[in-house]
C-alpha cells in the first residue's frame, strides 16, 4: 500500500514513501482518495483549488505558460470531505494545493510559491 512521507515541510515531499505518523488509518483513506485521483488525471499535474483565489490563478497561468497541463479539483465545489482528505493526507491548509504526476509516483510539491521555484 502506498502512503504519504514527508522529508521537510517547505520542500517538495515524495508522496508514496513512509506514513504521515500523525493520522492513522484515515491517512490511508485520504491517501487513496489522492492517489485515485491521480491515476485517473491524465495530465502532468493534480491541483486542489478555490473559488476566488488569487494564488490559485496565478499557479494555472504558471503552469499554462510553461505548456504543462492540469487536472482541477475546485474544494468549494466539491464535497468538504474532500478537502479534509487532502489536508491530512499532506497536512497543507491552504490552496491551492499542487501534485506532479510526470513520474513513476506522485509528488506532493505544496502550494504556489513551492511549486515557482520547483520549475524554475
Amino acid at each position: 500500500m502506498l502512503s504519504v512521507g514527508w522529508k521537510n515541510p517547505t520542500t517538495a515531499r515524495e508522496f508514496s514513501r513512509g506514513i504521515i505518523e500523525h493520522g492513522g488509518a484515515t491517512n490511508h483513506v485520504s491517501e487513496a482518495m489522492i492517489l485515485e485521483q491521480a491515476s485517473l488525471a491524465d495530465t502532468d499535474f493534480l491541483v486542489y483549488t478555490g473559488n476566488f483565489c488569487g494564488y490559485c490563478r496565478a499557479l494555472k497561468n504558471l503552469l499554462d505558460s510553461k505548456g504543462l497541463s492540469y487536472t482541477e479539483h475546485n474544494f468549494d465545489q466539491a464535497p468538504p470531505e474532500m478537502r479534509i482528505a487532502v489536508v491530512q493526507a499532506t497536512g497543507h491548509r491552504t490552496v491551492p494545493v499542487v501534485f506532479d504526476l510526470r513520474d513513476e509516483q506522485p509528488l506532493f510539491i505544496g502550494g504556489f510559491d513551492e511549486t515557482k521555484r520547483y520549475l524554475k
